[in-house]
């Protein structure tokens, strides 16, 4: 079995040390005084607010994470306009309701300093790096997974570790961000986010 790069850390499934770094993991979350079961409920459930009441609920009450995700993909449904542009924020909101509603899932991701995160997947080219096993090489021309989920919360832990995160966690989840709203977050020394080591260039093969 293969194993991440240095200075990279996998995730992906909800079994093991890590798996409370998925969105489909048992830890409920509280937002505006309302119960979402897990991370990706909420998520999905965005999908629809606030113009689909019934839609958001119909997500929210879904019996697995993995229901709630078929649901919010289902274009039968009526997709927000502006979904495209809010999505990332309200990950956002969603991964910070739920590591600091709960102190173990926090400790995990404090635990990672120094390392970058990736969800390793080849199902997911968007919120996870697309399956490649060395995420660290460029490889010219090779379109890689964006792995946003993974920069987030590498984001997410490193401003808990600046201790720019609110200390509550009512405060940290609170409302559905705006589409202008944005999150920044500082590095422990104080300065940008936390950046993938840097790619080693893959050599090029003289064409004859």
């Amino acid at each position: 079995m293969m194993s991440a790069p240095p200075g990279y850390l996998w995730f992906y499934e909800t079994r093991g040390r890590y798996g409370c770094f998925s969105n489909f993991s048992r830890h409920p979350i509280y937002i505006e005084g309302v119960k979402w079961p897990t991370s990706e409920h909420y998520f999905q459930a965005m999908k629809f607010a606030p113009h689909s009441a019934r839609d958001v609920e119909a997500v929210r009450y879904a019996d697995s994470p993995a229901k709630a995700a078929r649901m919010g993909r289902d274009r039968q449904r009526p997709l927000r306009r502006d979904w495209e542009a809010v999505k990332d924020d309200v990950m956002r909101v969603a991964l910070r309701a739920k590591f600091m509603q709960h102190e173990d899932c926090k400790e995990i991701l404090l635990a990672t300093r120094g390392l970058y995160l990736v969800e390793h997947t080849v199902n997911d080219a968007y919120w996870g790096d697309g399956g490649y096993p060395d995420w660290s090489v460029e490889r010219k021309g090779e379109n890689f997974g964006k792995n946003m989920l993974g920069t987030l919360l590498t984001e997410l832990r490193d401003d808990l570790l600046a201790g720019h995160a609110s200390s509550s966690a009512d405060d940290a989840a609170d409302g559905q961000p705006a589409p202008e709203a944005s999150c920044s977050a500082a590095s422990p020394g104080g300065g940008p986010p936390s950046e993938p080591p840097a790619k080693k260039k893959k050599k090029e093969r003289v064409q004859k």
